[in-house]
């Protein structure tokens, strides 16, 4: 008989609902752009709230930031964040413009998300970057987006010429000492009383470092309420806009994409402008203090008057990362003087350069290379254009006339040292220390034998009673109990005291066959015959005698019962 059976139709699984998020940017900060802005927010989020196979996932928006790179944009990063942890699988944005205008910023993001499975869709382009046409067209279309942020770039830049031109700044930045009123600027009395000083202290022939700690002391600050640092005194020494005068593109903009800026050194054209706003320095000593510190640059650290300089200053040379040897001490009871590489006086860092000069060895290289008795500095300085240390102990010096004189020293650092003054201190220490061994006592080095001349040893060997012995064959071992009455009856004590034996003592003489000689400090001599002592057995202690009797039952209650 036939069976039929009903086969229910499965109910299809709910699909999965899309985490969609959008992306919104205007780089321009001025009213209509932020409402410009607001509108594409509230688009994007009526638009995937109202999908039904949509699930929001938010509307990340970066106000007055260009699009030429994503570093400062904390928007998109921030959304780059949400994709990579897994709560986005959809980004809306409304074009390549908005997305990035740099080429590689774009295909490396677009590339990355698609990694984790991201689509992005472009809306004016109509591009979804999981197509397969996708990233194709997106170059394209990017790269165009590039050409078109590099071309308003170049109008800006045309812009801003022509303002310069016309004697017109680009904008009003901000200078210590004045205050835009308008389009003027105007002095700020405080403040221009602190660049006047600056000047004057230059003039005075004090260096930006010096000023530093001036200022420091007294507590002067910039309008920010931060230190003056010698890197903001030497902007103002420089600044010519305290003549009262402007001028106009001081820097540029190397590259639309990257932004980087640059000193312009002659790159561009620059725009002097005369009389503008009142002066806190006069032109005729703003162009003397311009010529002091190219002098004083030219002379390097020897024009800093707070540093303590030499003549070699600046004159040797690292051959491994080509930095001055500086003036150093090491760090010893005398503080010898020396010259050390110095990348080692960077926090972290050496180059690799090993061992310093001792300035007395320099000294001795330098004339000899002169060929003079002693060192002279003006011969030093007239002759010798630099030295170049290419390794350890080898010093080549680069003379004036074109000569290169090579010259290997040798080290005399440990026997300078050891001064007569350092060794008696050493000598002294020793005797004053006191040393925790069991070879050695207040007897060490002070007995002798006058046949050898060697010190006599302690020699314990595990026995209860140590002796001192030499290795002399015609020396007998002294034993120490006997050795101290003997001291203690020279010495008119009742009983032997180390304390007494070390202050007066000098030394104990053995001369062959047993005639022992006590010098004292004090120049006194006593002397003994000494006779060997007769060995004796030391008496047993009760506990002793106590455990050889039980050992001694033990064997005959074993003997007994093997028998």
């Amino acid at each position: 008989m036939k069976t039929i059976q009903r086969i229910e139709r499965a109910a299809p699984a709910p699909r999965k609902r899309l985490r969609v998020a959008a992306y919104a940017r205007v780089s321009v900060e001025s009213e209509r752009m932020r409402h410009s802005l607001s509108a594409q927010v509230s688009y994007y989020s009526a638009r995937i709230q109202k999908h039904p196979e949509w699930e929001y996932a938010g509307v990340y928006a970066d106000y007055g930031i260009s699009g030429t790179g994503t570093a400062k944009r904390e928007a998109f990063q921030e959304m780059l964040a949400a994709c990579e942890a897994g709560r986005i699988d959809l980004v809306l944005t409304k074009s390549i413009q908005r997305f990035a205008r740099n080429t590689v910023d774009l295909l490396k993001t677009v590339r990355r998300l698609k990694e984790l499975g991201i689509e992005v869709y472009f809306e004016k382009e109509n591009i979804r970057t999981l197509s397969g046409e996708g990233e194709l067209l997106l170059t394209i279309l990017a790269s165009f987006a590039q050409e078109e942020s590099r071309s308003i770039s170049e109008n800006i830049k045309w812009r801003v010429k022509k303002r310069f031109e016309q004697g017109i700044p680009n904008g009003r930045f901000r200078i210590y000492g004045y205050r835009w009123e308008g389009d003027t600027l105007v002095i700020v009395p405080e403040e221009a009383a602190i660049v006047r000083r600056i000047f004057q202290n230059f003039l005075d022939g004090k260096s930006r470092l010096e000023t530093e700690r001036e200022f420091a002391a007294e507590g002067i600050t910039t309008r920010n309420g931060c230190r003056w640092v010698d890197s903001n005194i030497a902007c103002v020494l420089r600044n010519i806009t305290y003549t009262g005068n402007l001028l106009l593109q001081k820097e540029y903009i190397e590259d639309p994409i990257t932004k980087k800026r640059r000193k312009n050194r002659g790159e561009l054209p620059q725009y002097l402008v005369e009389h503008t706003h009142e002066a806190i320095i006069d032109q005729a000593t703003f162009d003397y203090v311009q010529k002091e510190m190219a002098r004083r640059k030219a002379l390097g650290p020897l024009a800093n008057k707070s540093l303590n300089t030499t003549c070699f200053t600046g004159k040797i040379k690292c051959g491994i990362c080509g930095k001055s040897y500086v003036h150093d001490y090491w760090n010893n009871r005398n503080k010898i003087e020396c010259w050390t590489c110095g990348s080692k006086k960077i926090k972290g860092g050496s180059c690799g350069a090993k061992g310093d000069i001792p300035h007395k060895i320099l000294l001795q290289e330098c004339a000899a290379v002169l060929g003079l008795p002693s060192f002279d500095e003006a011969a030093f300085l007239a002759q010798v254009e630099k030295i170049v240390v290419p390794e350890r102990r080898v010093l080549v010096f680069h003379m004036k006339d074109g000569r290169q004189i090579e010259r290997r020293w040798v080290s005399t650092a440990k026997r300078d040292c050891w001064t007569p003054e350092r060794r008696q201190a050493a000598s002294e220490a020793r005797r004053n220390r006191v040393i925790h061994r069991a070879d050695i006592t207040c007897f060490t080095g002070h007995i002798k034998c006058t046949a050898c001349g060697r010190n006599f040893q302690r020699d314990a060997n595990g026995g209860r009673i140590p002796y001192w012995r030499c290795d002399g064959r015609d020396a007998p071992g002294l034993r120490e109990d006997v050795l101290r009455a003997m001291i203690a009856e020279v010495m008119g004590l009742p009983a032997f005291d180390e304390t007494a034996f070390s202050e007066q003592m000098e030394r104990i003489e053995f001369h062959a066959p047993s005639k022992l000689v006590f010098v004292f400090k004090d120049g006194r001599q006593a002397s003994r015959t000494w006779v060997k002592p007769k060995k004796t057995m030391p008496r047993r202690t009760e506990e002793q005698r106590r455990r050889m009797s039980e050992a001694a039952k033990g064997r005959w209650k074993k003997r007994r019962e093997q028998s």
